[in-house]
């Protein structure tokens, strides 16, 4: 589909252009409160400035949209599958908006408040609770893929703590006898570079999401509401990263003090450990179609860095208020979604 065949076709269908502008307002949302993650490290030690840290994200997650949907678009694939609104297209476009607008008020909020909570998650959450909605049942939920996010749970934090625990136990005992004046540039040198590859997997992994929302939209404006293969245009990614850094150049600082600054006081060797875990651990999960939280992985990662030093070098109130919004973004924003699908449904069917 090119940009101007959509473009004609949003202006022909009103609904498409609701659907369009609330799925753009979810990725900058995601912008606001995901992609500052991918950054939080090499900011909060001080490796690179906020500003040069937000334009380095917003590149490399163009990179990551564009360069993995290219070599493998399964996340984007596993989302576009996970529920069935029925066979009514504009009963379901009606839905997607509804769900869309459940997103978008539960991050907002989340970012208010200083909380990563993740965007994946509400995402599935808010689809799957617009799907209960307007099938009046379960049937709309795709077991076979939603088993893939519960997958993606465990491999997000038991996997992400894991490593790293690990790299950081690694890192120290490969650098024990070096020069402590020259590890410490090499490591802020890294993390840079860490940064940059966490803003290149967070493209990979969320940018894929969103653009299969998008797609699932302007599926269902053309009366198509079982099509279950897609291609995206290379448009839609330079439209989502564009969104999306503009998200996090509004609203990014807030989640990279609760995440690099809060959560856990880190060294630049540290912040590599936690970079480069979170990267391996999302580069994984994206080969093998299972979608998983940027959020958890990064932060839970750094948890095992900040607890490879020492149990008590992790702000463990911290890790309970977070762990409370990861625990309640499935129930909350899932009864959102249908809440408000509910509503669309009587104001728009």
């Amino acid at each position: 589909m090119s940009i101007m065949d959509f473009l004609s076709q949003m202006m022909q269908n009103p609904m498409l252009f609701v659907s369009a502008l609330l799925t753009l307002g979810v990725i900058l949302v995601n912008g606001w409160t995901d992609a500052p993650n991918a950054i939080a490290t090499c900011v909060s030690t001080r490796a690179i400035e906020v500003r040069k840290a937000i334009i380095m994200a917003a590149i490399f997650n163009f990179l990551g949209v564009f360069v993995m949907t290219a070599i493998n678009a399964s996340v984007a694939m596993t989302i576009y599958n996970m529920v069935d609104f029925g066979g009514d297209a504009h009963m379901s476009l009606i839905a997607l908006c509804a769900a869309m607008a459940a997103i978008v008020i539960w991050a907002t909020a989340a970012w208010y408040f200083g909380i990563p909570t993740s965007e994946s998650h509400a995402l599935i959450a808010g689809i799957s609770g617009a799907a209960v909605a307007i099938q009046n049942s379960f049937s709309g939920i795709n077991g076979a893929e939603w088993v893939k996010v519960i997958y993606g749970i465990f491999l997000s934090t038991l996997l992400g703590f894991a490593l790293g625990f690990l790299t950081s136990k690694l890192t120290v005992l490969l650098f024990r006898n070096q020069n402590r004046m020259k590890s410490e540039r090499f490591f802020s040198g890294a993390q840079v570079a860490g940064g940059a590859a966490m803003a290149f997997m967070h493209g990979a992994q969320d940018g894929q999401k969103f653009m299969a929302i998008f797609l699932l939209g302007a599926a269902f404006a053309s009366g198509q509401s079982n099509t279950s293969t897609f291609v995206v245009p290379i448009w839609l990614m330079v439209l989502c990263s564009g969104v999306m850094g503009l998200g996090t150049s509004i609203g990014g600082y807030r989640i990279i003090k609760s995440v690099g600054m809060d959560m856990v006081k880190l060294k630049p060797y540290q912040g590599f450990a936690a970079d480069l875990s979170a990267t391996l651990c999302l580069l994984l999960s994206s080969l093998t179609g299972i979608p998983v939280s940027t959020t958890h992985t990064k932060t839970t990662a750094i948890m095992g860095v900040g607890a490879a030093r020492r149990m008590s070098n992790v702000n463990w109130g911290v890790v309970k208020e977070l762990v409370m919004t990861w625990v309640c973004t499935f129930p909350g924003c899932g009864l959102l979604g249908f809440a408000m699908a509910k509503l669309f449904l009587i104001m728009f069917a």
